[in-house]
């Protein structure tokens, strides 16, 4: 592949913990996935883009399924998916170290030798010397989701854009899955994401990213070069801004 300008310099890409298992898959992790997804953010790398990631551990534990059938209060759930999205970063830190990808692992909380502790400083010094750094733990509080954390640690390293992978090709007016006639939005404002209640992110995530005018770009992270495509800027996936 030939190396080209990016069209940022700094991006959070958020990923859902589905996507170190196939696209029909829900639950734990596949090798096959996790060399993909890997080998896709090290092409990506390659267009001189500085690359920091946050992802979910719902292919581990779902919440607010737990805190139903167990009745186990919603912070202690929390804390349980917290510890789900840290054993994702360690796997995706391994598959991408395993494609020849130098990769950080930051938590939001201690947890001795198998991560770092978040510094966004130090976040930012890795991403400068081109390592790949991982965010795990989420917010490091419970009542937060993972899309809150990836825009909080978007505004922390100061990225230039989110891009957010689904397993579908953007944002729609109802799920597409289920409705042959969804329609999809190829440019939305911040504003027409909560008044609309998308629920693309949540709106602790969207207004965040609003007030710091970061972009976000929700697109299929199951087609073929799509996070290279996101990072140029190439029409695909919804954006939304301004």
């Amino acid at each position: 592949m030939t190396n080209s300008s990016p069209s940022y310099k700094r991006i959070l890409l958020k990923l859902s913990g589905e996507s170190l298992v196939s696209e029909n898959s829900k639950v734990g992790v596949e090798f096959e996935a996790c060399r993909k997804i890997a080998e896709s953010i090290k092409e990506a790398q390659k267009l001189n883009v500085e690359i920091g990631i946050v992802i979910g551990g719902g292919n581990f534990f779902r919440g607010h399924v737990y805190c139903k059938e167990l009745n186990m209060p919603q912070a202690k759930a929390d804390q349980v998916g917290m510890l789900a999205t840290l054993m994702n970063g360690i796997t995706l830190q391994r598959a991408l170290l395993n494609v020849g990808c130098p990769t950080k692992l930051m938590s939001a909380f201690p947890c001795g030798a198998m991560a770092e502790l978040f510094n966004a400083d130090l976040a930012k010094k890795y991403l400068e010397e081109n390592q790949v750094v991982i965010f795990a733990g989420g917010t490091g509080n419970p009542f937060f989701t993972t899309d809150t954390a990836a825009s909080l640690r978007a505004c922390e390293i100061q990225a230039n854009a989110l891009l957010k992978a689904t397993k579908v090709d953007g944002v729609f007016d109802k799920d597409p899955k289920v409705n042959s006639d969804a329609q999809k939005y190829d440019q939305l404002s911040y504003n027409d994401v909560l008044e609309k209640d998308l629920k693309v992110m949540d709106a602790t995530a969207i207004t965040l990213c609003r007030e710091h005018q970061i972009p976000i770009v929700v697109f299929n992270m199951y087609k073929e070069n799509n996070i290279r495509n996101v990072i140029q800027k190439k029409s695909c996936g919804t954006r939304i801004e301004g």
